[in-house]
């Protein structure tokens, strides 16, 4: 942190209470993410295994940079390898072909592509596959496994056509959506209208059934626009009012879900440039409705919470995790100007929203020690040293990447959850794992996608607070539901379908 900005952050430090978390600086390997026009958007963090070692390594888009693998060792020590491939966006991991090691969708200002985990954390392209990815600028991506398909149906979210000489206001490119044709993949099809999409989650969303929500970014898309969700029929089409979804626009960054309320359907956070959005579910919806509850909830995270800087806040990343393991979810949002916009904050620190006993939020970075006003795009909610406690790593644009262990001391009670199933979809993506704790149900939904331009594959934490044994099951892919089984807390478990 500049000296300049640490001064500023001084005169609103608060003593915590004790129970607030606690993050320290790790020395890392130099990056950042770098460029001009087609690298505003984007610098994505992928979380993955790729060398069985249960350690969390993790994958960071350059811009013009090279994209780089940070090998973790252990002792939160990790080694940098550039993995030679330039003009990257974002990156998310996923097992396409379900051999055990996970592989790579690499987004792009220029041909996307899909590359292949092999061993010793290698990575090549694959083969065999028929995906033309085509030039574009890919700022989003999420993926799902169909019923009855050995491959995943992969999207591709797209920025502003850079070919459109009109542009680029108005000039939003196609999204294209990849659905596999027995072992191969055939042409892309276009989801048209394109918004410039920023961000895009497959999940069921309250149907039974993964459907694909989009956030759009309204400075390119101007006007005629709105935020997308698209029915995974045949052939796929949006949902409109007589489904039940209410038009909406924003200026729409980044995006993630989970089930706060224990009702079974997940509640979405999208960021933007000014208030951060917060939706719930409309209770007794025919369809994928959902109204706005951020000033209830103390989620808008609208202004700099710290320093002299009152315009509005950009929020990129955004990612729920339990910071402190009392068995409720938090909220971690990246922030950053785009690059120069006089409208919007310069000095803009990250922000950390505990959740409060009444499902409130109360913003905790700068006593967490996380408030950087860097330029701050992707990031991740992982446990890098395998204490139990969530760390996080964040991508900076034209900064250095940060990682920050959590050293929160008295924390709750957690279970890590790594799920497996034999044949396509070893991930077990789409299946949902339910929680019995004292007071109430906890569903969560396994899922690729989200966030902003990064993801991760791993196992799902859950803070469990004073629950030293807890009962779940898992409804696997399909709808099956598993044995009710309990588990005793403060271990990784792997459960296997049979």
């Amino acid at each position: 942190m500049r000296p300049e900005a640490l001064l500023a952050l001084l005169p609103l430090l608060a003593l915590p209470a004790a129970a607030d978390p606690r993050f320290a600086p790790v020395d890392m390997p130099a990056h950042a993410y770098e460029g001009g026009w087609e690298h505003f958007t984007g610098g994505g963090l992928a979380v993955l295994d790729c060398d069985g070692d249960r350690l969390p390594d993790l994958v960071a888009a350059g811009g013009t940079a090279p994209l780089r693998l940070f090998r973790n060792r252990g002792g939160l020590v990790f080694e940098a390898e550039s993995l030679g491939i330039d003009a990257t966006t974002g990156a998310y991991p996923l097992d396409l072909d379900s051999d055990g090691r996970p592989d790579l969708a690499v987004l792009r200002a220029g041909p996307d592509l899909l590359l292949k985990g092999g061993p010793d954390c290698s990575f090549v392209p694959f083969e065999g596959l028929g995906f033309e990815s085509g030039d574009h600028w890919s700022t989003a991506f999420s993926a799902t496994w169909e019923p009855g398909q050995s491959l995943p149906t992969l999207a591709f979210g797209a920025y502003v056509d850079r070919a459109d000489p009109e542009g680029p206001f108005g000039a939003c490119d196609a999204n294209r959506l990849y659905r596999p044709e027995g072992s191969r993949y055939g042409a892309a099809l276009p989801l048209e209208p394109g918004f410039c999409a920023l961000s895009m989650l497959f999940s069921d969303w309250g149907g039974g059934r993964a459907d694909l929500r989009i956030s759009n970014d309204r400075h390119y898309y101007v006007r005629g626009g709105e935020e997308q969700m698209w029915a995974m029929e045949d052939p796929p089409r949006l949902y409109g009012p007589e489904d039940g979804w209410q038009s909406f626009q924003l200026w729409g960054m980044g995006i993630a879900s989970r089930d706060l309320s224990g009702d079974g359907r997940p509640e979405v956070f999208m960021t933007s440039m000014g208030d951060q959005r917060l939706q719930e579910p409309v209770p007794g919806a025919p369809g994928p409705a959902y109204r706005d509850v951020p000033f209830s909830r103390g989620t808008t995270a609208h202004r700099p919470h710290a320093g002299a800087d009152g315009r509005p806040s950009t929020g990129w990343h955004v990612e729920f995790g339990d910071l402190d393991n009392d068995g409720r979810d938090d909220v971690f949002i990246a922030k950053g100007n785009v690059d120069q916009m006089p409208e919007m904050a310069m000095e803009d620190p990250n922000s950390m929203l505990l959740q409060q006993p009444d499902g409130s939020f109360r913003e905790v970075s700068v006593a967490a020690g996380v408030a950087s006003p860097a330029r701050s795009r992707g990031a991740a909610l992982a446990d890098f040293d395998l204490d139990g406690r969530l760390d996080l790593a964040v991508v900076n644009r034209r900064a250095p990447l940060e990682l920050y262990r959590n050293v929160t001391a008295d924390t709750g009670h957690w279970l890590a959850v790594t799920l497996e199933q034999p044949g396509p979809n070893r991930n077990a993506i789409g299946a949902k794992i339910e929680l019995d704790l004292p007071e109430r149900r906890v569903l969560r939904e396994v899922t690729v996608g989200g966030g902003h331009a990064g993801g991760q594959l791993g196992p799902q934490h859950f803070g469990l607070g004073a629950a030293e044994t807890v009962r779940l099951r898992v409804i696997w892919p399909g709808g099956e539901p598993g044995p009710w089984q309990e588990q005793a807390a403060d271990r990784a478990v792997t459960l296997r379908r049979p």
